[in-house]
């Protein structure tokens, strides 16, 4: 009796001792994951010199603080005047004791600037006037995705005359959760207030100057654009691109399809493409813009910040052009039953259901690299051997839904925010069409886009439809690679590939399986 008395006392304490070492544990491992919390939480970006005080942030609501000399509760903002919360309306913002713009500035555009005295990385790139939905001015810009900062505009009016109003800063959908994402900033106007000339953007209203942009435009009457003008936006190069004859043959094919001109931003390129795309600037084919965004690609921000270049983009051509293109270096929208892209959208404009489209979406297709080449002809160049468009006819048979990796053709007008696959937000009455694959598909060349070679196991088929602008394509690459062979020391043309596999034939140019 007594030893079994004395050994459940054993368990007894066996059982103890565990709960006491598990109750030890829990509060170890709670205590563990408080103190990660404090040690790992974000850091703050350090200030800039401009940032004023250092001994209080930035950001608060005002309360208590001497707001352009006036002691203030919680500060909102109406057009140019503040008010108080529970207080009698303050006066007018007193610009005379704000700080002037630099002496003698010519605002720039299109260049990133520092909005200063910022927690986090605030910058802004490009400012436009924007009438539709209520007038104001809207800037391109990037900041921290989450928790935005509050920032003020100071409007530039002729004179010098300025107006001081609270922005609204908006998130362009499109961050892929990343710390920092593309952004708009706008800047309300009152009725009574003419276009500014320029703008710029503050932390605080008495913060020094760290920017300044000129605002873009109509001021007056729009002269429509010609009806069958389409610009090409392309995302910022990168990585210092240097593929010559991937250039010329985008920039010439787009122009048989009925581009009338691109718009292309340099982070970095090679010595060969920036002299090919200096020779088509000289032309009035092309615009190039500085990019030089202090964001880390893909840690901090999403590929160079494109979404902030593709908007910029479509705000630049808003008005000057009828139809906007935003597209990859190797993408192209091939219409069938057209020659040119122009002539395809105003066939489709007559059907009924396109009246307000604001949006042409086009299913992709995969030309995936792996598959083998076009089987060369005896009077086929080494040109024709080189171009992508011309060598590459297999396709991934299944297409893309709309929405998954399509491109589109837009109405800028008609748009508010631009995604890389679709458009985010229209203006009210407008919307996205979608275009049969019979009428035009989007070609993609590339490789497997998961990596490997198993993409090249799909069901596939060739389609030939872009080799109807084969002579004309030739002799414009031709023309232009001759005549810059030499000032952009362009490297020789590789040799004609052999084929030994015969090419599968294409069931019907204008009927491709879906």
């Amino acid at each position: 009796m007594g030893a079994r008395l004395g050994a459940g006392g054993a368990r007894a304490r066996e059982r103890a001792r565990v709960s006491f070492f598990i109750v030890v544990m829990f509060f170890a491992v709670f205590g563990l994951i408080v103190l990660t919390e404090l040690l790992l939480v974000e850091p703050r970006e350090p200030r800039t010199p401009s940032s004023g005080s250092a001994d209080r942030p930035d950001y608060e609501q005002f309360q208590g603080e001497d707001y352009l000399g006036v002691r203030l509760g919680v500060v909102r903002v109406v057009g140019s005047h503040t008010e108080s919360k529970g207080r009698a309306p303050l006066p007018p913002v007193s610009e005379e004791r704000l700080p002037p713009p630099p002496p003698n500035a010519t605002p720039p555009d299109a260049q990133w600037q520092p909005v200063g005295g910022t927690r986090y990385k605030f910058l802004v790139y490009s400012a436009f006037y924007e009438h539709r939905g209520g007038r104001s001015v809207r800037l391109i810009g990037a900041t921290k995705t989450r928790g935005a900062e509050r920032v003020w505009c100071r409007l530039w009016f002729t004179g010098n005359h300025s107006a001081t109003v609270l922005a609204k800063v908006k998130m362009i959908r499109e961050n892929w959760n990343l710390k920092y994402s593309a952004c708009f900033i706008v800047c309300p106007l009152r009725r009574n207030q003419t276009c500014p000339h320029s703008v710029s953007v503050v932390a605080r209203p008495r913060a020094p100057l760290t920017n300044l942009l000129r605002v873009l435009g109509p001021r007056g009457d729009i002269t429509p654009p010609s009806p069958e003008s389409l610009a090409v936006c392309i995302k910022p190069l990168h990585f210092y691109y240097n593929r010559p004859l991937q250039l010329l043959e985008f920039i010439e094919l787009n122009t048989l399809l009925g581009a009338t001109h691109f718009m292309m931003y340099n982070h970095t390129v090679g010595k060969q493409v920036a002299c090919i795309l200096n020779h088509y600037q000289k032309q009035g084919t092309l615009s190039l813009f500085p990019w030089q965004l202090n964001m880390i690609s893909q840690k901090e921000i999403r590929t160079e910040g494109l979404f902030a270049a593709l908007n910029d983009c479509l705000y630049r051509s808003m008005y000057h052009f009828t139809y906007t293109a935003l597209m990859d270096l190797d993408e192209f929208i091939i219409p069938h039953k057209t020659n040119t892209l122009p002539s395809l959208l105003e066939n489709l404009s007559e059907r009924s259901d396109s009246k307000a489209a604001g949006a042409y979406s086009f299913q992709n297709a995969f030309f995936y690299l792996q598959w083998p080449d076009e089987r060369p002809k005896p009077e086929d160049t080494r040109l024709v051997g080189a171009l992508i468009t011309q060598r590459k006819t297999r396709r991934r048979q299944k297409l893309h839904p709309h929405k998954q990796r399509s491109k589109y053709i837009c109405r800028p007008e008609r748009v508010f925010e631009a995604g890389n696959h679709f458009v985010w937000e229209f203006v009210p009455g407008s919307g996205a069409l979608s275009v049969p694959p019979d009428q035009a598909i989007l070609h993609h060349y590339r490789v497997c886009e998961f990596g490997g070679d198993d993409c090249i196991k799909t069901p596939s088929y060739v389609d030939r439809t872009a080799l109807k602008y084969k002579n004309e394509l030739v002799e414009r690459v031709k023309r232009q690679y001759d005549a810059l062979r030499m000032p952009c020391a362009l490297p020789d043309l590789p040799p004609l590939p052999v084929v030994s596999l015969r090419m599968a034939p294409m069931p019907h140019p204008l009927s491709p399986p879906v």
